[in-house]
């Protein structure tokens, strides 16, 4: 029987819809880390890797824009908590089964107020440390109660996104990625600025405690600025005090989406890590610490409907696997807890999902699945 042209052309759409690779509806607005290969899937390039199941996705909530994961123990029990861009605000879970719990803060621009929250960080299991792109800032909370302690960055940064958090004598350094752009286009793209110009994509701030509370203090900006070591579009960093290196995650998918190797200090060390593996664009980056010095970076390669995750020795940044899991697609940011409770013994990597959850993957079922050493921690 001949369809009519309306219900043919119906019948694809429903077919289009039903696929399990189609890529989720994306964020609110165009950010600079945007592609136009939102629909880069993973089934339409050789990638090679392995599957391994979550151990739980938390609640969807598409209006949220889940962004970036992290946790802390909380008498003895792991907490999770996210980014929502689109509503604001922070979604809080548990940990260990990714029950959604709570929700922190709201539009504004007061203290415990957010605007576009982007990165999270926690550290000591006392403080958060969350990047708002649209209030130009960092904020640092307590936890577990969520009580604003300081706010910093406003004078300075303008379209942040990514932050690295570590000790620094008495208080904590906190490295911020700056995605200044240098306008738009005709079509209402970002235009990225001359690499002369791209010296301050990541701004320092040292953060002290005294008797009146937490103060912040800037110290200094990097970036890179030949052809070979520039980030274009900046997001996602972090660091390995043991062997000085910072990796940071260049999303510019014309350049060649990668990690390029940094010291501590902001110099370019002249590699680049995943050149050959990174395929849809690199974003979160996450590492994984042994007691005798080795380990794995995890790298989130952000393909739509299934994201990749790559692993490279924490040593030499050799590729050392690749794996995906069942469902999680379109990841953002990515946090590894190394610590093991009794739900996850080896430690757990959290996720971002298509924008709306959060997944978790077990250490074990990761280690096992790429045939990884033991750690020891």
């Amino acid at each position: 029987m001949k369809l009519h042209p309306f219900f043919a052309l119906l019948a694809l759409l429903v077919l289009a819809a039903c696929q399990p690779d189609a890529p989720s509806s994306g964020a609110a607005d165009r950010e600079p880390d945007q592609y136009d290969g939102d629909d880069i899937l993973l089934r339409d390039h050789q990638v090679p890797h392995v599957v391994v199941k979550e151990a739980f996705l938390t609640p969807p909530t598409p209006e949220d824009n889940i962004d970036s994961p992290a946790s802390w123990i909380q008498d003895g029990k792991r907490m999770l908590v996210a980014s929502a861009k689109a509503t604001d605000r922070l979604v809080v879970y548990d940990g260990d089964n990714g029950r959604r719990l709570r929700t922190v803060g709201g539009p504004g621009t007061g203290p415990g107020q957010l605007r576009r929250p982007n990165g999270v960080a926690t550290i000591d299991d006392r403080y958060l440390f969350v990047v708002e792109r649209d209030n130009r800032r960092v904020q640092m909370f307590s936890l577990p109660d969520f009580v604003p302690l300081l706010s910093f960055g406003q004078d300075g940064l303008q379209q942040p996104y990514g932050l690295w958090v570590r000790h620094r004598g008495q208080g904590y350094e906190v490295l911020v990625s700056d995605a200044y752009m240098a306008g738009e286009d005709a079509q209402g793209d970002d235009i990225v600025p001359p690499l002369d110009q791209l010296d301050r994509r990541f701004r320092r701030y040292e953060v002290v405690q005294a008797a009146d509370g937490w103060s912040a203090r800037a110290a200094g900006t990097f970036g890179d600025t030949s052809a070979a070591g520039a980030i274009r579009v900046p997001e996602s960093l972090f660091g390995d005090e043991a062997h000085d290196r910072l990796l940071v995650a260049e999303e510019d998918v014309p350049t060649g989406t990668r990690l390029r190797e940094y010291d501590l200090q902001g110099r370019y060390r002249g590699r680049d890590v995943g050149a050959s593996q990174y395929r849809a664009q690199a974003e979160g980056i996450a590492l994984l610490r042994c007691a005798d010095g080795s380990g794995w970076w995890v790298g989130s390669d952000q393909f739509a409907a299934r994201t990749v995750f790559h692993l490279f020795d924490r040593r030499s940044l050799a590729h050392a696997g690749s794996f995906a899991g069942e469902v999680t697609g379109l990841t953002d940011g990515i946090w590894l807890d190394e610590r093991g409770d009794a739900r996850f013994p080896q430690g757990v990597l959290y996720a971002s999902h298509l924008d709306q959850a959060v997944a978790a993957f077990d250490w074990r079922d990761i280690a096992a699945a790429l045939s990884l050493p033991e750690c020891p921690r």
